[in-house]
């Protein structure tokens, strides 16, 4: 990411298939970070899908029942990833292996392929995955799980890149 010391704008886009789950939940936790942090303003966030399965619907209704127990309103209407959005962001962060292979299929160039990064890139070592697991077919336990995930990553992530 090419910026000045702190005062450049942060642009992230979360990527997983279908936008309903993985990546509204890792906009939802970086916004509030962002926010919390006070800057708000240095930072574009945003979420889409590999896949066009739900575009213009809200977020699954699990992830955002599991994202209001901690304080999270997830409203983000789902999208599909469009070729613009390896112009409109710095750093593009799939979810897991096949949303990195989908992202390299629609980069557009090397430069734009370079911005792509596994969220798992930002765990601290003590995860024990190296993805974002999809929680569509699981229980409870399997939203707090990434729940988990994503606030670790996310928190990181912020860390790295307010040094920029």
């Amino acid at each position: 990411m090419t910026t000045t010391p702190n005062t450049a704008l942060k642009r992230v886009l979360f990527v997983c298939l279908g936008n309903i789950c993985r990546s509204p939940a890792a906009e939802g936790i970086m916004r509030s970070i962002v926010e919390e942090q006070g800057n708000p303003d240095e930072w574009i966030i945003d979420s889409a899908g590999t896949g066009n399965y739900h575009v213009g619907d809200l977020p699954d209704h699990r992830m955002r029942i599991h994202a209001r127990r901690r304080g999270l309103d997830l409203t983000h209407r789902c999208r599909q990833v469009r070729t613009e959005d390896f112009d409109d962001f710095d750093l593009i962060i799939g979810m897991d292996a096949s949303n990195i292979a989908n992202l390299r299929r629609i980069a557009p160039s090397p430069e734009a392929e370079a911005k792509i990064h596994a969220m798992a890139e930002y765990f601290s070592p003590s995860a024990r995955y190296d993805y974002v697991p999809d929680p569509y077919y699981e229980g409870a336990e399997g939203f707090e799980l990434v729940l988990d995930l994503l606030q670790d990553g996310c928190q990181n992530l912020y860390d790295q890149l307010k040094q920029y």
